[in-house]
C-alpha cells in the first residue's frame, strides 16, 4: 500500500520548509495543495516556494495555470490523483501540502464535479449584490450553508456569490458538495496539521508581509491591474493594493490591511482542519516527531 502524507495548517506556519524535510527523508516528491500557487501569473503575493526550494525537491502543482482559467477543486482533485498515481510508481511515498482546505478535501475525501451556473441564476446573484449589497450575500450564503459561511472571506464578493450559485444549482451547500461517502483511495493517507502559538504565528505572518513588500509585491500587482477582476486575484494581498491604487486606501492602510486580513485567513484554516478530528497536530519545528509518527502509521500491506 502506498502512503499519503498530507502536511496543512494556517498561512506562514512553515508548511513549505517541512515538506521539504520530508520529501527528503522519504526520497519523495510534493504536491501543492494551494489555490492560489497554482496560478502563473502572481508569485511574491502568493508566497511560492524560493527556486532553491524548488530545486531542492520536485514540485507540482505550482504555476500551471493561469489567472485567467477557470479551475476549482474537482479538477484539482482529478488532476493530483494522476500525479500521485506517477509519484507511487517509484515511490511508496508521496507528500500533499498546502492550506487550501476544500483542495485538500478533495484529494483526500473526494468531491462531486461542480455544477455548470445557469446564466439566469447568476444574473440574479450579482443584481442582488448591486442592490442590496454584500451584507445580503453574507445572509444568504449563511442560510444556504452555514459551515462554509464560517470559514469564507466574508469581504469578497466574488467567493460569496460563487458559493451562493453553487449551493442553489447543485441543491446542496458548497461545503458538502461531496458524495455521501467518502471515495475509495487505493493508499493510505497520514494527515498532520502545523500551527504555532498564536503570537508567534502572527509575529510570522507581519513579518512574511513585510518580507513580501520588500521583494515587490506593490510592484507585482500594479503589473497584474489587468487582472483585477479575476477570481484568482480577488484575494489577500492583491485586493489591497487594488484598493490602493483606485485611491480607497492609503499605502500605509493597505500594507496593514494585509496583515489583518492574513491574520483572519489563518484563523480559518484553523477553524477548517479543527471541524473534524482526523489530523494530528505539530509545530514545524517538529520534524522528527512528525517523521516518527508517520512511519507508526505507514501501511505495510
Amino acid at each position: 500500500m502506498k502512503n499519503l502524507i498530507v502536511i496543512t495548517g494556517p498561512t506562514a506556519v512553515g508548511k513549505t520548509k517541512v515538506a521539504i524535510e520530508l520529501a527528503k527523508f522519504f526520497h519523495t516528491e510534493i504536491i501543492s495543495a494551494d489555490s492560489r500557487q497554482i496560478f502563473i501569473e502572481p508569485k511574491i503575493g502568493t508566497a511560492v516556494p524560493s527556486q532553491e526550494e524548488l530545486a531542492e525537491v520536485k514540485h507540482y502543482q505550482i504555476a500551471t495555470k493561469s489567472v485567467t482559467d477557470y479551475y476549482n477543486a474537482w479538477m484539482f482533485e482529478q488532476e493530483t490523483l494522476s500525479i500521485a498515481e506517477k509519484i507511487f510508481e517509484n515511490n511508496d511515498f508521496a507528500i500533499l501540502v498546502g492550506g487550501s482546505g476544500l483542495y485538500v478535501d478533495a484529494v483526500c475525501n473526494g468531491i462531486d464535479e461542480i455544477p455548470d451556473i445557469e446564466p439566469e441564476l447568476r444574473t440574479k446573484i450579482n443584481t442582488q449584490y448591486e442592490k442590496e449589497g454584500i451584507e445580503s450575500l453574507r445572509q444568504t450564503l449563511k442560510f444556504l450553508d452555514p459551515e462554509y459561511y464560517s470559514i469564507v472571506d466574508l469581504s469578497n464578493p466574488a467567493r460569496l456569490k460563487r458559493a451562493i450559485e453553487i449551493c442553489i444549482q447543485a441543491n446542496k451547500p458548497y461545503s458538502q458538495l461531496r458524495k455521501e461517502q467518502n471515495k475509495e483511495r487505493p493508499f493510505n493517507i497520514i494527515k498532520i496539521a502545523l500551527n504555532l502559538p498564536r503570537e508567534e504565528l502572527y509575529d510570522r505572518i507581519n513579518k512574511r508581509v513585510d518580507l513580501m513588500i520588500e521583494n515587490g509585491l506593490e510592484k507585482e500587482v500594479l503589473d497584474l491591474q489587468q487582472y483585477k477582476d479575476c477570481t484568482a486575484l480577488k484575494t489577500v494581498g492583491y485586493r489591497e493594493f487594488f484598493e490602493f491604487f483606485d485611491g480607497i486606501c492609503n499605502r500605509t492602510e493597505a500594507i496593514e490591511n494585509i496583515k489583518q486580513h492574513t491574520r483572519k485567513y489563518a484563523k480559518k484554516q484553523i477553524t477548517w482542519i479543527k471541524r473534524t478530528n482526523d489530523y494530528t497536530w505539530f509545530t514545524p519545528h517538529d520534524v522528527k516527531s512528525i517523521i516518527d509518527f508517520i512511519q507508526e502509521n505507514t501501511s505495510k500491506e
